[in-house]
């Protein structure tokens, strides 16, 4: 029989200075825990032991050459976590903040995001610590040269498929791509988020924030609401809350936030024309963590230094980065009248956060379910390669729709409560372990 509290201090104990991860592993391991200690399969075969421990993990050091001919050194990493269900996958981070303890907090998270699109994917990430930050186009292709020189030896359409992520946009897969063909000799399916005209998939850019707009269509829907007239406060600038704004206008909510490290956008008219999205894009596209020129171009306030979280509105949607929404921003939250948050970055709301949410039963949707919509359409990219086809822009954005409605209906039969709350961070990791646990268990140690 497991304890979370010993088993986790033993998990420390292996993992110093790993602080993401070991959040994002308490998370998941006092959810399941009574399911774990309920099944005897479970603790012969070691589940617990085996799925926090990555299968591998790959560092190597990135030389490349700036534009005054000075030799850079970055890190690179991919760390394979579990491949269960299919090849390992997860994307590719390319920004300063990035660590091991990160890496491994992304990856593990995956696993059971990648569990509950029931596409055969397991659960990897990878990245450097370079930051394209006031870089050239140049600059960028000669690092991503170097990169994928190392990485090209650990991956492969049947093996493990990385993606974009913060700071690995179209340029960047361009990039990586190009050159994996050009030491491999081959046009395959090895990375999704490509373009369309070499192997990539309608709505890709957009499925991170149409899905968890899905999602949260049906989280409403369940608890006999509508998102059409809500009133939605979106962080972040990038292609997540690109999407997300989207989708929000075309579902009848009004998205009335965006923000960047310098501050956040309240623009009361809602962010919701074509104009004002294209202009979102324009922004990220210009290598600037900035959202200023939005308020600038548009007429609308700029908050400086300040987080959307204490705008006055019925849901909350933090799409920018990791612990982004803490325990004060919580709290103001539920005390302006917000009734529902949907955490579409990774493990966006701190855990502090997170238990305050749960024990005022604000419904709250865990990243791993509400932004499974990216990796989602990246498993439709792959089946489209490895058919050699296209699928019509309807036909992407069906599927992933109905995709999002079997998750969110995973997530409500293993988190419903006693009293009719429904438990969603506890029903998806619930749901995504025992998918990945008896494919374990099946395939033998």
């Amino acid at each position: 029989m497991y304890d979370v509290d010993s088993f986790i201090a033993e998990l420390e104990r292996r993992n110093p200075s790993q602080e993401e991860f070991i959040q994002a592993a308490r998370e998941v391991v006092s959810n399941v825990i009574d399911v774990v200690n309920d099944n005897p399969q479970y603790i012969r075969n070691k589940i617990l032991e085996r799925i926090t421990e990555p299968d591998r993990v790959i560092s190597f050091k990135v030389e490349w050459e700036d534009d005054n001919g000075e030799i850079q050194v970055n890190k690179g990493y991919r760390v394979q976590f579990n491949n269960a269900l299919g090849p390992y996958k997860g994307g590719l981070r390319f920004h300063s903040s990035v660590t091991l303890g990160g890496l491994k907090f992304l990856g593990f998270e995956q696993i059971f995001k990648n569990a509950l699109t029931s596409l055969p994917m397991g659960g990897g990430k990878g990245g450097s610590d370079f930051s394209a930050r006031g870089r050239s186009d140049a600059e960028i292709l000669r690092f991503c040269r170097s990169f994928m020189t190392e990485l090209y030896k650990y991956i492969g359409p049947d093996t493990d498929v990385p993606a974009g992520d913060i700071g690995v946009g179209a340029r960047e897969i361009g990039f990586l791509y190009g050159q994996y063909k050009r030491i491999v000799g081959e046009n395959t399916g090895v990375l999704t988020g490509k373009t369309l005209g070499w192997g990539g998939s309608l709505v890709r850019p957009e499925a991170t924030g149409f899905g968890t707009m899905y999602f949260a269509d049906e989280m409403l829907r369940q608890a006999g609401d509508t998102l059409a007239g809500k009133r939605i406060a979106v962080s972040g600038f990038g292609n997540v809350a690109w999407g997300a704004v989207l989708k929000a206008a075309e579902l009848g909510a009004k998205v009335v936030t965006i923000s960047g490290p310098d501050g956040y956008i309240l623009d009361e008219e809602g962010v919701s024309t074509p104009e004002k999205a294209a202009f979102m894009l324009q922004l990220r596209a210009s290598n600037n963590d900035v959202v200023k020129p939005y308020a600038d171009k548009f007429h609308c306030q700029f908050v400086p230094g300040r987080k959307p979280w204490e705008v006055p509105v019925d849901m909350a949607f933090p799409c920018a980065i990791q612990n982004e929404l803490d325990l004060e921003d919580a709290r103001t939250l539920v005390s302006n009248g917000c009734r529902y948050v949907v955490e579409t970055s990774n493990m966006g709301v701190t855990a502090q956060a997170m238990d305050y949410l749960l024990e005022k039963e604000i419904p709250l949707a865990p990243g791993k379910a509400a932004n499974a919509g990216g990796v989602a359409v990246s498993g439709l990219e792959m089946s489209q390669n490895a058919q050699h086809l296209y699928w019509t822009r309807q036909e992407v954005d069906s599927r992933l729709r109905h995709i999002m409605s079997q998750i969110h209906s995973a997530c409500v039969k293993d988190g419903r409560q006693d009293d009719g709350y429904i438990n969603y961070v506890k029903g998806a990791n619930i749901a995504g372990f025992r998918k990945v646990a008896d494919a374990m268990c099946q395939q033998g140690y």
